[in-house]
């Protein structure tokens, strides 16, 4: 299988994984940073649904990786050129998608240890609540710089369409005024979190026409050739 089939294909994995987890959280009562919850109903939560949580936790390193080799494909395999440098826009794209794995893996290390405090005595349930918003906002101004450099990109090389480039400028203008405002979400309710949820599943769709762009651009197996003539030519005179 070439690297740009397996590219898109982990691009298609990650989207799916990302929905289950949500989906196993969501099911679960988790409340979001988009939705208002007292800190007894945080706490009620998460000190009785931890299989869960810890479910949906187990699931993201694989999610991590193939966000990845997604992101890798798209800068290494969709150059119009090979013969020509790597294009910045890409540099800043990639470098989105590895910050916001790192950053989200401190978000989960955060929601992980609420668990603990939860079962515990609560005390600390209130600072390390705060300490999640926060990271989970800030970690959309990654995601924002993924979609601006990848979309940028996809239309210099010509490797994706006007419409998907635009879907990608609007989901990261949408995730980085949240990001902007996750301060203010603290202690409360990001005033801008329904924008927020509504760039990132323009990211998710985003992602996933990325996908399909990248497997469409594998390079198909040729179809063997006849067999070679081994007929010896005879000797001139």
């Amino acid at each position: 299988m070439s690297f740009t089939r397996l590219a898109g294909i982990a691009g298609m994995g990650f989207v799916v994984i990302l929905i289950v987890a949500n989906l196993l959280l969501t099911m679960a009562g988790f409340p979001t940073p988009s939705e208002a919850a007292s800190l007894d109903e945080i706490t009620t939560v998460f000190a009785a649904e931890s299989g869960a949580l810890r479910l949906a936790s187990a699931l993201l390193p694989m999610a991590w990786l193939l966000a990845t080799v997604f992101a890798v494909g798209v800068c290494v395999c969709l150059r119009s050129d090979e013969r020509t440098r790597t294009n910045p826009w890409s540099l800043v794209g990639l470098a989105g998608v590895l910050m916001q794995s790192v950053v989200f893996t401190s978000v989960e290390a955060t929601r992980l240890a609420l668990i603990s405090a939860a079962q515990d005595d609560g005390g600390s349930v209130a600072g390390l609540w705060g300490l999640y918003t926060a990271l989970f906002g800030f970690n959309q101004v990654f995601l924002a710089t993924a979609l601006l450099g990848l979309s940028m990109f996809g239309i210099r090389t010509g490797a994706i369409a006007r419409w998907h480039a635009g879907t990608g400028l609007l989901a990261a203008t949408l995730l980085f005024a949240t990001a902007t405002t996750s301060p203010y979400g603290v202690g409360g309710v990001n005033p801008l979190a329904l924008l927020g949820l509504t760039g990132w599943l323009l990211w998710l769709v985003w992602i996933v026409a990325y996908s399909v762009v990248l497997i469409r651009r594998a390079p198909k197996l040729s179809a063997p050739t006849s067999e070679p003539d081994t007929s010896v030519a005879p000797a001139s005179t």
